[in-house]
């Protein structure tokens, strides 16, 4: 993953007002000395009078670590220990605080926090190091190389002080435009082992506040009344029931008539009225399909020539190598619809302020959306609308929608009042499982052609499902040539060296509402690939590990000796082969959001009776490791997440209504579905990639390779329990 940005382009700008040094990218591209003018500017380390440095952090967090790993960056740079850092989260302000992989846009996904943040705030770090230390070379009157910052403490030979002593000094001083930044053996806090998490401790004792914590004084819960099936609109209502319940205020349609927004003093009143309520729906622009007629769907095009060939390949001379081999391997797959289903329910909270401004408290995964579409709602310029972005108890992708439904829903419910009083909305998880977006269906048919060597001489990948991306906003940059990478990504940028390979896709209606979920396309063309790989390594009479690395085998190919490593690494810590007799192992290797990882399923038991997963055996690459700690925990996490929907997980419609509710017959990830997982951070030199999403793409297909080494067969239409096997 490539970040196109250089020290100079990203010092941009430092300010100070007072004795307060601030230090980061001004939006007019100019690079000046602070004066008290500057007190706008958005910067990314702020340090007080009192020493205390404060790392702004522009990304949100919903648990994936960028409120430790961007701090530890400025930290190092400085040379503080991580308990003389704090953060806070950056106001919304895409001139200064974008994504830079997703250009004027500021926003958190795609596992992109660390890699773009790498050398943004380092140089931040860098440069703020740079000042203090030359406010002290001019106050004591020596040469500034020979002053370095140790635990927050200025020094130089006999000399030494706090960096609070030099802060109002260093505001003065111009910001340097090309800090040095420290090398890699001088990093003390940068991938330490034992460095932990900022947030831990308020998580653990409550005192974190998330977006679901907030309660504005005066302020009105706010719940949506939906209809059954997503695209009904709203004839009319009657809450007559809805008046005798207490703490009921009102009730309104909402100007786009998508639902009615019922009011009450508190979220149990609110949920009550709201059940209460009679609503006649207009379903004629409703969804009215059922789960089998989408899946009748996707395999019609499946079975039909494709509509983009992806990647331009001769289809025929391909399907004729398949054809002459001396093995074919084929194999149809189905992926269902999937929930979110993070632990903390959709909510934001919307107030409008005395002069006017509107200030929306939530726990913002894409700031610049709800932004930009309440500059349209409420006809106000961008300087009147604040974003205080909060804590968020997961998100997996859901918290980022194209069209800001859950913030625009507030916007919505808050503009029909008299705005008198704060509006809190809150989905409930039911709400959210039944009324909100999934990861889409998506089916796959591939035939491979093996020679008498067991090699692969013609690959043939047909994909159909729905787009994520087409007819939103990230169309233009997402799709090209009609193709939505999103669907054949991981397949069409496999390092895998495949001859003869054709990728074809066809895009299917969408059902209901379609959007990321985390490890977008990977979690659906990483099972076909991985399993299909096993598939051949079985048909050829060779281990699955040794096939996959005569796939990964050019010395000279960066990108397959990365995956090789992790995937050796992953078969050695695993012991890969031998296992107890009543025990298999499954094997997966996957590159995603710039990282690589490689895991092994060991399971015992037996798909009638009952499988139990004993352990999880992970290696990954994902360049420097920042923070090693939350690298694990990350891994953990997005194995747990992507294991547990393969093994019980799908939603369904029934004449476009979902039948799933909540977690009873949507059911995650239990802790006691996997014994053990253990973590392997392969060292490295290079630029840190993502870790949030890569862990999940793996995991699925190795679980699956694995039931295939202990019964014979591949379970490829999911979810596994619908399929014939059972989980301990």
């Amino acid at each position: 993953m490539t970040i196109n940005t250089s020290r100079r382009g990203f010092l941009k700008g430092a300010a100070a007002t007072g004795a307060v040094l601030l230090v980061g990218a001004r939006p007019d591209g100019v690079l000046a000395a602070a004066s008290s003018e500057t007190t706008q500017l958005n910067p990314f380390v702020k340090i007080d009078a009192d020493g205390t440095v404060t790392a702004i952090v522009k990304h949100f967090e919903k648990g994936q670590g960028p409120a430790t790993g961007l701090p530890t960056l400025i930290a190092e740079e400085i040379g503080l220990s991580m308990d003389q850092i704090e953060y806070e989260f950056a106001p919304s302000n895409p001139q200064v605080y974008n994504n830079l992989l997703f250009g004027p846009f500021q926003g958190t996904g795609g596992s992109t926090a660390m890699a773009n943040s790498w050398q943004q705030y380092r140089q931040a770090g860098a440069a703020a190091r740079e000042m203090l230390i030359n406010a002290a070379a001019q106050r004591w009157g020596v040469d500034a190389s020979g002053i370095t910052i140790e635990e927050g403490i200025v020094k130089a030979g006999e000399k030494s002080a706090p960096i609070a002593d030099f802060v109002a000094a260093a505001s003065l001083l111009e910001a340097p435009t090309e800090p040095r930044l420290k090398d890699p053996s001088e990093f003390r806090l940068i991938g330490n082992e034992t460095v932990r998490r900022k947030d831990s401790a308020i998580k653990g004792n409550g005192q974190a506040m998330y977006a679901m914590d907030v309660h504005l004084p005066n302020q009105m819960v706010a719940m949506i009344k939906r209809p059954e099936s997503r695209g009904g609109v709203v004839i009319s209502f009657d809450d007559n029931a809805s008046k005798e319940v207490k703490g009921y205020i009102s009730a309104a349609a909402l100007p786009n008539q998508a639902g009615v927004a019922v009011y009450a003093e508190d979220t149990w009143a609110a949920i009550q009225a709201r059940d209460a309520l009679e609503v006649e729906w207009d379903m004629s622009g409703a969804e009215t399909r059922h789960s089998d007629q989408i899946k009748a769907e996707i395999m019609d095009a499946l079975n039909a020539e494709p509509a983009y060939n992806v990647n331009k390949a001769d289809v025929a001379t391909v399907s004729a190598a398949i054809d002459a081999a001396d093995t074919v391997v084929e194999k149809t797959f189905y992926y269902p619809l999937l929930a979110h289903a993070p632990m903390e329910p959709l909510n934001c909270t919307i107030e409008q302020t005395a002069e006017g401004d509107i200030v929306l408290h939530d726990g913002a995964q894409m700031p610049t959306g709800p932004h930009m579409a309440y500059q349209q709602i409420f006809q106000l310029p961008p300087e009147k609308i604040h974003i205080r972005t909060m804590l968020a108890g997961g998100s997996f992708g859901r918290r980022a929608t194209p069209d800001a439904d859950y913030q625009v829903e507030a916007a919505l419910a808050f503009v029909v009042t008299d705005r008198s009083r704060p509006v809190k909305l809150v989905w409930t998880r039911e709400d959210d499982i039944r009324s909100g977006y999934y990861r889409p269906a998506f089916g796959h048919k591939v035939r491979v052609g093996l020679n008498a060597e067991g090699n692969i001489v013609g690959w043939q990948h047909q994909v159909a499902g729905q787009s994520i991306m087409k007819g939103t906003p990230f169309e233009a940059v997402a799709v090209h040539d009609g193709v939505d990478h999103s669907s054949i990504e991981g397949i069409a940028d496999s390092p895998y060296d495949i001859p003869g390979i054709a990728l074809g896709l066809t895009d299917t209606p969408k059902a209901t509402s379609v959007l990321w979920w985390r490890s977008v396309g990977h979690t659906h063309t990483a099972y076909t690939m991985e399993t299909m790989m096993d598939l051949a390594a079985t048909a050829a009479g060779r281990d699955p590990v040794e096939f996959r690395l005569a796939h990964l085998a050019d010395a000279g190919n960066a990108d397959q000796q990365r995956k090789a490593s992790v995937l050796k690494l992953a078969a050695e810590k695993a012991d890969w082969g031998n296992v107890p007799a009543g025990r298999a192992q499954g094997i997966a290797v996957h590159k995603s959001f710039g990282s690589y990882v490689a895991e092994v399923v060991e399971i015992s038991g037996d798909p009638d009776d009952g499988i139990k997963i004993e352990k999880v055996t992970c290696a990954v690459d994902c360049g420097i490791a920042v923070n090693p700690d939350v690298v694990r925990a990350q891994m953990e996490g997005g194995i747990g997440y992507g294991i547990g929907h393969v093994m019980r997980d799908q939603i369904t419609l029934t004449g476009g209504s979902v039948d799933q509710y909540n977690f009873p017959d949507y059911e995650p990830l239990r802790i006691g579905d996997i014994a053990t997982i253990d973590v392997h951070i392969l060292p490295s030199a290079e630029a840190p990639t993502g870790v949030g999403e890569p862990g999940t793409p793996p995991s699925a297909p190795a679980l699956a390779n694995a039931i295939k080494a202990m019964s014979g067969t591949l379970i490829a239409d999911l979810p596994m329990a619908e399929n014939g096997i059972s989980f301990a």
